[in-house]
């Protein structure tokens, strides 16, 4: 007996595996084919919350995992790239997505048909398709993810053989426990909540309540709790993504947390004239071959009236979750400058986005060190010293951020990716660097403007007067540079990069020129030596920003 149940539960552990691991296939296969198009894609659909929700179906229909839809607007938010109403319309449209699966189940009927005649050719043609061309290609992702498709059949079909026929005894439990009332509701929940938390996926539970409900193990009302349980279970992945990110992130992953379980904690107080919605959407009695039918309709249902009950008050949502959410006293104040890399993620399109987002608070750095620069040496400060001193810390942060943005990048690069997004990390590392170069220069600038007002060594106005539009031409090549920060950019734009580079290089020539007339007429020599090296730090900053600018246009 003992063995019999040890079988069955390593035939159940196996057959969940595959359809869990076929999931995640898929999943991932699509996410890797479609790249930075689907990024694109979720920014630009969501400029209002019915397009945004609009978007969470589609996308979660696309790829199949309504987590990874979530975990991928936590990601967002954190990285600046949605906001939190708009990430609220998404999570909406990811429970609409998501049923989807349910009705695949439904549809197959996982007692009644084998799909095993279906699954192996599907998986054939994946495999093969995945040899044709080399590793990361797009063409190879999309057979991955047909391969992905033909486990998840495959782990239906060997769920169905998995799942025993109830004993004689364990149907007098199941019937006894069923009669509880409120009590078996709850547990029921629990239980799918449970155990959705420790498999991380909402569609496999779905997919064993409608096995167990097909084999009349449970009924249609601890099936349909279960599911409901499911729907808490699964915003597990959202709250772990956000333990390492922002405020605005945790607000999305909260966000998801309450509105699920709002959903549940409403159906359940109305959880008979529900079913019974159900039951009338559903025509004829629930029998084992109809119960999938029923357990997917009761899923779309709830997700759908849940959506249908908060869409009107998104905003008003988003306000409510802004003010239970709060940010810890003190953290909107000026920040100790740290760096602190966001999570790692399975998905190296999610982890791309958050470099990204540090890339450009990199580029923000090293403007604004270089504005404070400009600013300090024509409106000398009355403390020199603590300028100095900030420009040291945002010296040392850019260089924890270029280490720490570098191995990211890295890790992305082990990541299975295609050879495009391989090649774009070689031309991002190479922006990292030279952002983190440009800080450097900062500093070494303000170093020189701290000496020239200790050891009285100021320049004249005249010098200063034709040093300005020189540092001003610098700073505007800097701001061009952080707006296109993510390339690629056009050859338009790098001939405007090289005309900046080109009137820098003229300004360079000129002022030096003028310096060295004076030293041979006598000027003060250590004044005219730290003009000529403040005009060469400078046009080194401009180097740079070209330099940039070359890696940029040839991102793909």
């Amino acid at each position: 007996m003992i063995q019999r149940i040890i079988l069955i539960c390593l035939e159940l552990a196996g057959a969940l595996a595959l359809f869990m691991y076929g999931m995640q296939l898929t999943s991932d296969g699509i996410q890797r084919a479609a790249g930075d198009r689907l990024q694109k894609t979720v920014n630009f659909m969501t400029k209002n919350t019915f397009f945004a929700t609009i978007t969470g179906v589609l996308v979660t229909i696309l790829i199949q995992s309504s987590s990874a839809t979530t975990v991928m607007v936590v990601s967002f938010v954190n990285a600046g790239l949605l906001t939190l109403v708009q990430s609220i319309g998404v999570i909406m449209g990811a429970n609409i997505g998501t049923t989807l699966t349910g009705w695949i189940v439904a549809a197959i009927g996982i007692q009644k048909y084998s799909i095993v005649a279906l699954a192996v050719p599907i998986f054939g043609l994946g495999f093969y398709m995945s040899l044709i061309k080399k590793r990361g290609d797009a063409f190879r992702s999309y057979g991955e993810a047909l391969m992905g498709f033909a486990l998840i059949f495959l782990g239906l079909e060997f769920l169905s053989k998995a799942i025993p026929d109830p004993s004689g005894d364990a149907l007098l439990f199941l019937q006894d426990f069923a009669g509880k009332g409120w009590i078996t509701i709850i547990a029921c929940v629990l239980v799918g909540a449970v155990f959705t938390m420790l498999i991380n996926a909402s569609s496999a539970t779905i997919a064993i309540v409608i096995g167990l409900s097909a084999k009349g193990i449970i009924n249609f009302e601890m099936a349909a709790a279960i599911t409901l349980g499911a729907n808490i279970g699964t915003t597990f992945d959202s709250f772990l993504v956000s333990l390492g990110a922002n405020i605005n992130a945790k607000r999305a992953a909260w966000a998801h947390i309450i509105f699920n379980i709002f959903g549940t904690l409403w159906v359940v107080m109305l959880f008979k004239p529900f079913l019974a919605f159900v039951d009338f959407a559903v025509p004829g009695e629930i029998t084992v071959l109809s119960a999938g039918a029923h357990i997917a309709m009761m899923h779309t249902l709830f997700n759908a009236a849940n959506t249908v009950v908060l869409f009107p008050f998104a905003r008003q949502y988003a306000a409510l979750v802004t003010w239970l959410i709060k940010e810890k006293k003190g953290a909107a104040a000026e920040q100790p400058l740290v760096y602190i890399p966001g999570p790692f993620l399975s998905a190296p399109e999610l982890n791309i986005v958050q470099a990204r987002k540090d890339i450009a608070d990199m580029a923000d750095v090293a403007l604004s060190m270089f504005s404070s620069y400009r600013k300090a040496r024509t409106e000398p400060p009355a403390d020199i010293d603590a300028v100095v001193e900030r420009f040291v810390r945002q010296e040392a942060y850019a260089d924890s951020m270029r280490e720490g943005i570098s191995k990211l990048l890295l890790d992305i690069a082990r990541q299975d990716i295609t050879e495009k997004t391989r090649e774009n990390i070689g031309h991002k590392l190479r922006v990292v660097s030279e952002l983190e170069i440009i800080t450097d220069d900062c500093l070494t600038l303000i170093y020189h403007e701290e000496k020239s007002l200790k050891k009285k060594l100021p320049f004249e106005k005249k010098d200063m007067a034709k040093l300005e539009p020189y540092s001003l031409l610098v700073e505007d090549f800097l701001r061009f540079v952080k707006e296109k920060i993510h390339g690629p950019i056009n050859e338009e734009e790098l001939k405007v990069a090289f005309d900046f580079e080109e009137k820098i290089d003229a300004f360079r020539t000129d002022l030096k020129k003028i310096a060295r007339k004076r030293l041979k007429a006598g000027a003060e020599v250590r004044s005219e030596l730290l003009f000529i090296d403040t005009i060469r730090v400078i046009e080194n900053i401009g180097d740079s920003a070209y330099s940039i600018s070359e890696a940029l246009r040839e991102m793909r």
